[in-house]
């Protein structure tokens, strides 16, 4: 393939290089790194405390109240009916509570893809907090209208609420970030659902607002969060690769890039951009969407495609949850007070937290695949300690249940150094842009039918296994450290065309030396838009 020459009587790259080292002048982008920082520093600030933070406090704050909420129920039928509703009809009405949330975000999950196509990444995140207020509305007049029903259909509206974010934040930050911070950009989505989980066991403390009186206040008050999102992220620009790519505009992309890069649209950046255009787009039209059904369809895609799914899924299926559940009971067991537990179950909140902090440390220094395979081996191993420890403590060995204990912290460390943070951005980074809204579409689709189907299980895997209860945990985790292992080729640092050949050479595929030549060579071509950057010096 040929390169492509810029337009008659403008420089070449070449040329603009060398005046650029004759004149002394710097890098735009070094230049500007400091102010590009920041901005993207608020840019995801503001995304992430009304996107994926809504999902870890939401899934976090509603174990507080359950006595209360299961109490209002209840009462609730009693004063329609006459009489009180049995213990196990109780538990069902809670049971629906529950569940509305991942049922919800499942449809949220499938309108993510259509909305961020239709609306934008921004604009989308903004629409999807109107779920959110609704939700916040009916649990605040729920008492009133004396309708646990109003319960249900909140946290289903909540849930759509985190369905989208969790697929279009990470969409959004990967498409909006440099290269060298694309990861760790990225990644800070799961820093924000860990900090969303640490807040939510926060405000659900008995001193805070987890009490009989205030318990729909409690719920309410993801609201906060989705104000202040509505406040700041309309100041911030929307996605460039959107921009450009979906929309058509190139002038808008250059305004978006100039804003997250300090002042200045770097022309090589730009170039990148284009080149994902030209692959399947003619220069200057609006790209077209592929739907989930053509991602299956497409042999091109399909073992990118199977990574996302093997992941997505494990991340759900691996136990994480089902430990925050479980470390109730093994702090009693440990001889923790009753009314201190509460206190010590934040610090499984705040592990995952401080995990996933460093691991936004990591993730551009080590890669994405020393992390998530890495994670997925430490959790098996944690998983054989723990099963061996609770086995023993039931025996009444000593010890054993402060072992139990320390394993449900390393068990949370583990999945927050890897499989939390690296899993969602895996569709931004292996797929381009028009197959992207379809991929994340599947993948938080079947992470919030894994999520409901442990949800849904596990309390009689628990009543069948007893002490033994995390092992298909141990195998979920063990057989995707392996198949993510053998499959996955490391994506830090590597444009979307050196990972497309690396899927292709990691799976055997029989491409021509031409076809490899081309498939490089889109990230060497240089189209040049001196009518767009006259203004930069």
């Amino acid at each position: 393939m040929s390169h492509m020459k810029p337009p008659a009587g403008e420089p070449s790259q070449e040329a603009a290089d060398k005046a650029s080292s004759s004149t002394g002048t710097v890098e735009p982008e070094e230049t500007s790194k400091a102010i590009s920082s920041k901005t993207l520093a608020l840019t995801v600030c503001s995304a992430a405390i009304g996107g994926t933070f809504q999902y870890g406090y939401n899934i976090s704050m509603i174990n507080s109240p359950t006595s209360y909420i299961q109490t209002f129920i209840n009462n609730t039928y009693t004063a329609r009916c006459g009489t009180a509703l049995e213990t196990t009809h109780v538990t069902l009405v809670w049971t629906l509570i529950v569940s509305a949330f991942p049922l919800g975000g499942l449809l949220g999950a499938l309108l993510a893809g259509p909305m961020a196509v239709r609306f934008g990444r921004k604009n989308s995140l903004l629409f999807n907090n109107s779920f959110l207020f609704v939700g916040a509305v009916l649990v605040l007049l729920c008492r009133h209208a004396k309708s646990f029903e109003m319960i249900i259909f909140a946290r289903f509206l909540v849930g759509i609420n985190s369905g989208v974010s969790m697929n279009v934040q990470p969409m959004y930050f990967g498409e909006s970030a440099p290269k060298h911070l694309r990861g760790a950009v990225a990644f800070s989505s799961a820093v924000f659902t860990a900090f969303g989980i640490f807040s939510g066991q926060v405000v659900g403390l008995t001193v805070v607002l987890g009490t009989e009186h205030l318990w729909p206040y409690l719920l309410a008050s993801n609201m906060l969060p989705g104000l202040i999102q509505m406040l700041t992220l309309p100041w911030f620009p929307e996605s460039p690769r959107y921009l450009l790519i979906d929309k058509g505009d190139r002038e808008a992309c250059i305004r978006a890039l100039e804003r997250l890069r300090g002042g200045v649209a770097p022309v090589l950046e730009i170039q990148e951009i284009v080149e994902e255009q030209q692959r399947y787009s003619n220069p200057g039209s609006a790209a077209s969407a592929k739907t989930p059904w053509s991602l299956f369809k497409d042999p091109n895609l399909r073992s990118q495609l199977r990574t996302v799914m093997v992941a997505s899924s494990a991340m759900m299926l691996c136990g994480n949850d089902s430990i925050y559940f479980y470390a109730s009971y093994i702090f009693l067991k440990a001889g923790i007070p009753r009314d201190k537990i509460q206190y010590a179950t934040i610090g499984t909140g705040a592990s995952e937290l401080t995990a996933s902090i460093l691991s936004n440390f990591l993730i551009e220094r080590v890669g994405r695949k020393c992390l998530l395979v890495g994670g997925y081996t430490l959790m098996s191993c944690w998983t054989v300690v723990f099963t061996v420890a609770l086995t023993l403590q039931q025996r009444g060995v000593e010890g054993m249940s402060t072992l139990s204990m320390v394993c449900v912290f390393a068990y949370i460390l583990s999945f927050g150094l890897g499989p939390a943070g690296v899993t969602g951005i895996l569709p931004a980074e292996i797929f381009d842009q028009s197959a992207r809204p379809a991929a994340y579409m599947v993948a938080g689709s079947l992470m919030w039918l894994s999520l409901l189907l442990v949800g849904m299980l596990f309390p009689f895997i628990v009543g069948s296994l007893g002490s033994v209860c995390f092992l298909p945990f141990l195998a979920v985790c063990l057989l995707s450290a392996v198949f993510l292992g053998l499959t996955f080729p490391e994506t830090k640092g590597k444009s979307l065309a050196e990972i497309t050949a690396e899927f292709d050479r990691k799976n055997g595929w029989k491409m021509q030396g031409k076809q490899v030549e081309d498939h490089i060579e889109q990230e060497e071509v240089f189209t040049f838009f001196p009518e767009d950057l006259d203004h930069e010096d």
